[in-house]
């Protein structure tokens, strides 16, 4: 069952409410379901506010109900006699410093291409308040800021509305544990429409089996998004899916995808600029071997889920025998856990970073590799020559298998070449048995229990 939820975005939030006390041009945008007009009701409440949904509709239904709202804002009886019959005379009549609010303005740019040209003169010439601009096609509402649109260097703010950290999972399902979070982060990401889906009652693997398996609202929705964005679906899909089997390296997408080098370029770009999927290089490299050494991996946890797990059984589930594809998700879930946890513990890193509760700042961090060697994530201060290097192992460990790690990690460390450097070790983990006599000897050594005692004192 789907409820009214809403978790974190104080920072936006009071971003945004800075914006609306002195007047400001702003555009909000973001993937569908992550949040945005939410986020905006909040961050508006106590403002004299005019919010209008964008439809598929005619110019003049849309001045319509604009007309409506703007006599119920105002009380002023001349709408009813002599409604605004052009975006012009509805800019002109508003009155100061009320937050107007566009959401899916890019459906409106696509009816009436004319309202950016109305929008650069209200601005222009004195806009009286705030007026927000919210979409949900990234690719459009960045180009409507890019250099040629008649908006061009005019907002005074843009927003990305991203999706929730995982520190903010379980405030959705309070009676799961953090190994629950853990998979259901790794299945859905931190989309709030997406985890407001899962019922909290259920275990995540039944709430996974009901939305993908059982073809719920999750099954249909990646490929929805990517239509919304792109065009040739196909193309992207055979990207996506080769992504997801393991080719990481430029050349290696080039080979499995048969895709012509410069098309592929241009396709991953894209798909890099809608959050869809990351390019990683190693935390060391120079300027001169970025291009050569760099991988792709799918970055949004939802995307990586379905690609993983849903769509090369998409056939299957269709004609309603997802045996094979429950198979292989109840097989291979817990290893695909692995790489969703690498991603919280670089989050966990990052806020044990902020609270100075490490043995130096960082101000780089990132996965290592070099010829078949690799290291999870290495945290750098170039500054002050100090390195921190860390193993992340979805596993429960004993004291015994903890210390291999770090001794192997000691050795890898040694060919990153970091001569003369402070060298610090460390093992994050599910489960670590006697965690305190490894850091008895030295070493850093984190589990769940240590990140459930940071978000308490952190209040998250």
């Amino acid at each position: 069952m789907i409820t009214q939820k809403f978790v974190d975005r104080e920072e936006e939030i009071a971003t945004l409410r800075r914006a609306f006390e002195r007047g400001a041009l702003i555009v909000v945008y973001g993937r569908r379901r992550v949040g945005k007009t939410r986020l905006l009701i909040e961050a508006s409440k106590g403002f004299e506010t005019l919010y209008h949904l964008c439809k598929e509709e005619e110019p003049r239904e849309t001045l319509k109900s604009l007309n409506a709202k703007l006599f119920s804002l105002t009380g002023d009886d001349s709408l009813l006699r002599h409604p605004v019959s052009s975006f012009e005379e509805f800019f002109e009549r508003l009155p100061e410093g009320v937050v107007v609010i566009f959401d899916e303005f890019q459906v409106l740019v696509r009816n009436h291409p004319r309202i950016l040209g109305v929008l650069q003169e209200y601005w222009d010439f004195g806009g009286k308040g705030s007026l927000v601009l919210c979409g949900s096609s990234v690719s459009m509402m960045e180009e409507l800021t890019s250099y040629g649109s008649p908006i061009y260097g005019r907002r005074t703010l843009s927003l990305k509305v991203q999706p929730l950290k995982f520190r903010h999972v379980g405030e959705f399902f309070p009676g799961y544990s953090l190994e629950d979070d853990v998979k259901v982060y790794g299945a859905v990401g931190g989309v709030p429409e997406y985890l407001l889906r899962l019922d909290p009652s259920l275990p995540p693997e039944e709430n996974v089996r009901r939305e993908f398996f059982g073809r719920g609202f999750l099954y249909e929705e990646a490929e929805y998004l990517l239509r919304y964005e792109l065009r040739d679906l196909s193309t992207y899909n055979t990207i996506l899916e080769a992504i997801s089997y393991g080719y990481r390296s430029f050349n290696e997408l080039k080979t499995a995808t048969e895709i012509d080098g410069s098309k592929l370029t241009r396709y991953l770009s894209i798909l890099i600029n809608l959050g869809i999927v990351g390019r990683e290089l190693p935390v060391t490299a120079t300027a001169k071997k970025r291009r050569r050494n760099s991988r792709y991996f799918i970055k949004d946890n939802y995307f990586a889920f379905y690609y993983t797990f849903v769509h090369p059984f998409k056939e299957e589930i269709e004609l309603g025998i997802p045996d094979v594809a429950i198979e292989h998700f109840e097989r291979s879930f817990n290893r695909y856990l692995g790489f969703t946890f690498e991603g919280i513990a670089r989050e966990f890193l990052l806020e044990m970073n902020r609270a100075g509760k490490l043995p130096f700042r960082f101000t780089k961090i990132g996965r290592w590799w070099h010829r078949g060697e690799e290291i999870d994530l290495v945290a750098l201060n170039e500054r002050e020559r100090k390195a921190l290097f860390v193993e992340v192992k979805w596993k429960s460990l004993r004291e015994r298998e903890a210390r291999g790690i770090l001794k192997d990690l000691e050795r890898k460390a040694g060919l990153v070449g970091l001569d003369g450097w402070e060298k610090n070790y460390g093992l994050v983990a599910r489960r670590i048995k006697d965690k305190e006599k490894l850091r008895e000897d030295g070493y850093f050594a984190w589990d769940l229990g240590d990140f459930e005692r940071l978000k308490g004192a952190e209040g998250l």
